[in-house]
């Protein structure tokens, strides 16, 4: 990810917005960034797609919209003081993340901020589908933002993978992005990679050879560089919960040859686990599906 200069802010009005809004022009400010506030009434669209009587559809849709932008011109206005230039959006589309990946086509925004509800059985509200399809299709960098608030300055972490079923690619973007936010914010930065411990000697070998080399270039030490020993989805929820950071790089895509698999399991673990906020990032070869779909 290069230094964002934009950044999406996806409103949900029924998700803590205020913290959302305040990481948001934290980053903005950080960054010298603008932003662009985009609410999607996609309950509001699907009760429309389904109505039996389709007179006054257009309307109500219409009418829909309007409110969402009378809401996000208030948050704008309360967002003002903050010096960051804001512009704003609305749609009354169906479904949210197909609508969220068509605005940032549109918009091309380098950073895309989204809240994650909590609930009581998956703190980040995984188990929302659109939050799934969302991490799978969106084509930039997407941070799924928590409620907590973060340190100064944040703690910063990334998780890579430099195993052979993962491409180099994505475990230096991940690198890059997360070196970048920690830059901006004068902050540490960790790089942890977790080996299965089924591996060859000479494998593992390589692998921590690669690890090094990635880390040399964005200039992160040994003292900044962990290797946990043992199965990931064990060893790294535990030791990134012990540290406490405030966001967590990641890849967003896992390799899988069927290529079915949208987010892999070890992401899926970590996001039920920790509180901290995820940012999660695409191999530079990465081409949405929805982007290909459109005409």
């Amino acid at each position: 990810m290069k230094q964002p200069k934009s950044i999406l802010v996806v409103v949900d009005r029924g998700g803590d917005v205020s913290a959302l809004i305040k990481k948001a022009l934290l980053l903005a400010q950080v960054f010298g960034a603008r932003l662009e506030l985009f609410l999607c009434d996609s309950e509001q669209a699907y009760v429309l797609g389904h109505a039996y009587d389709r007179a006054g559809v257009g309307a109500a849709r219409a009418a829909s919209v309007a409110e969402a932008r009378r809401y996000l011109s208030a948050l704008r206005d309360l967002a003002s003081p903050a010096g960051v230039d804001i512009t704003m959006d609305a749609q009354c589309e169906t479904p949210l993340y197909e609508s969220v990946v068509r605005k940032v086509l549109h918009s091309v925004p380098d950073m895309v901020i989204k809240d994650a509800p909590a609930n009581d059985a998956q703190r980040h509200g995984v188990s929302d589908p659109n939050d799934w399809q969302l991490m799978r299709t969106c084509p930039t960098t997407l941070m799924l933002s928590g409620r907590r608030a973060w340190r100064d300055p944040p703690r910063f972490a990334a998780a890579v993978d430099v195993s052979e079923s993962e491409t180099g690619d994505l475990s230096r973007s991940v690198i890059e992005t997360a070196e970048l936010l920690a830059r901006g914010f004068a902050a540490e930065l960790h790089v942890i990679y977790g080996e299965t411990g089924s591996v060859s000697e000479a494998a593992a070998a390589t692998q921590r050879a690669k690890l090094q080399r990635l880390c040399a270039a964005a200039r992160i030490g040994a003292g900044h560089t962990h290797i946990l020993s043992g199965q990931p989805e064990r060893t790294l929820p535990a030791f990134l919960k012990e540290r406490g950071y405030d966001a967590l790089v990641l890849g967003a895509l896992a390799h899988r040859s069927a290529g079915t698999t949208p987010v892999g399991s070890l992401t899926s673990t970590l996001l039920d686990a920790l509180d901290c906020d995820f940012v999660l990032v695409k191999s530079s070869s990465y081409r949405s599906p929805i982007e290909s779909a459109s005409p």
